[in-house]
């Protein structure tokens, strides 16, 4: 691993890593005592999925009809868990930033930048904010900002797997790849592919967009221009990363939802100071 790798992917403890800083972010903003959306601000929220009895105490109630449809639909149960509790936690999180009842957010598809098509990157409207959502493997995330934004986390993949979808890799992803063995591997191919699929979600293509033609390695110099990349801190058993359209941000916040904020008895009672500041 080279070291300009390791000065993207391995901050401080707590630290998201900024492509292309100079020095670590701060990882609160001014006022982050408060739900607020600013220029130069990144907040990030992880939301594990509820367990045991907690599951039974998740409030959907909140939901659209086609939510609830969806979350309803799953084949594996946990799949449906995650689903939910994901999006109970963002409309709760986004009902807070812009000050509107939760059930009353309408969220809509901005146009793809592709085609033209309805199915570009979500939206409520009116818009207020830029956001965005991902969940895998028991954990979710969702990133809250004032320009484009993409998150993504994954469950760390098996050895195998990584063999597979590294042929999905650009190029120069393949070669630092292939410098890599054991587990060092399996984390640097979640560095990348979180940082990817955040990327192609900021731009609103999604994986429509081959996966082969953007370089989201370890030189940040080659990276898309006009994007930043952050790795997020989270669990050792996943990988997660923003993409956030712009310079650096000033600042990015990673907090923890608490599981409280997914039941009733929390629908109107959200306060910040419940969800301290990541540190991992």
């Amino acid at each position: 691993m080279t070291s300009a790798h390791r000065a993207v992917s391995a901050p401080p403890p707590g630290e998201p890593a900024v492509s292309g800083a100079v020095a670590a972010l701060p990882r609160t903003a001014p006022g982050d005592e408060e739900f607020t959306v600013a220029e130069g601000r990144v907040d990030l929220w992880l939301i594990r999925s509820p367990e045991g009895p907690d599951a039974a105490l998740l409030d959907t109630s909140e939901f659209a009809p086609a939510e609830q449809h969806r979350a309803d639909s799953f084949v594996r149960p946990a799949d449906g868990l995650l689903y939910a509790a994901a999006h109970v936690a963002l409309r709760r999180l986004l009902g807070r930033y812009t000050g509107t009842p939760p059930q009353d957010l309408r969220f809509v598809r901005e146009p793809c930048p592709g085609c033209g098509g309805t199915h570009g990157r979500p939206a409520i409207a009116p818009r207020s904010l830029h956001f965005s959502l991902s969940h895998s493997g028991g954990l979710a995330m969702v990133g809250v900002a004032a320009v484009p934004v993409g998150v993504d986390v994954e469950k760390l993949p098996r050895e195998e797997t990584v063999e597979i979808c590294s042929r999905a890799l650009h190029p120069g992803e393949r070669g630092e790849l292939a410098e890599t063995r054991g587990a060092e591997r399996t984390a640097l191919f979640g560095r990348i592919w979180t940082r990817k699929e955040a990327f192609l979600k900021g731009i609103g293509t999604g994986l429509s967009r081959p996966s082969t033609e953007d370089y989201l390695g370890a030189d940040a110099r080659l990276h898309p221009h006009g994007w930043t990349m952050v790795d997020v801190p989270c669990d050792p058993t996943h990988s997660a990363a923003a993409a956030v359209k712009g310079p650096a941000p000033v600042a990015v916040t990673v907090r923890r939802l608490p599981g409280r904020w997914l039941t009733a008895s929390a629908a109107t009672d959200l306060s910040v100071r419940e969800a301290p500041v990541l540190a991992c």
